[in-house]
């Protein structure tokens, strides 16, 4: 069985067992997380893409880990300005482990 959720803006791809790392949620750490925002369900080869199934349908986790994602380098140049501003950002991730998906 796999699923579509969407959260943090963005849509994940899950089926049970999987870990995902997603915009950081405000949960500590072995707590469960309750998906409802499910996009699409597959079950045994069938599709499932109704707005009336879907609106019950929704998918369980538990937080794994608070972490952060690797450092992107933001770089600012002007030439012959003497002008150069180098910044950091680490965006921060939760990790998610997908317990169960119900439809």
């Amino acid at each position: 069985m796999e699923a579509v959720i969407a959260t943090g803006g963005k849509q994940y791809r899950v089926a049970p067992g999987q870990v995902i790392r997603v915009e950081r949620l405000p949960h500590a750490r072995g707590t469960a997380v309750e998906f409802n925002s499910v996009l699409l369900v597959s079950r045994d080869g069938q599709v499932i893409v109704e707005p009336g199934a879907l609106a019950r349908a929704r998918v369980l986790a538990e937080v794994v880990a608070q972490a952060k994602a690797r450092k992107v380098s933001v770089v600012k140049f002007k030439r012959r300005k003497n002008y150069r501003r180098n910044r950091g950002h680490r965006q921060p991730l939760t990790a998610v482990r997908i317990t169960k998906i119900e439809v």
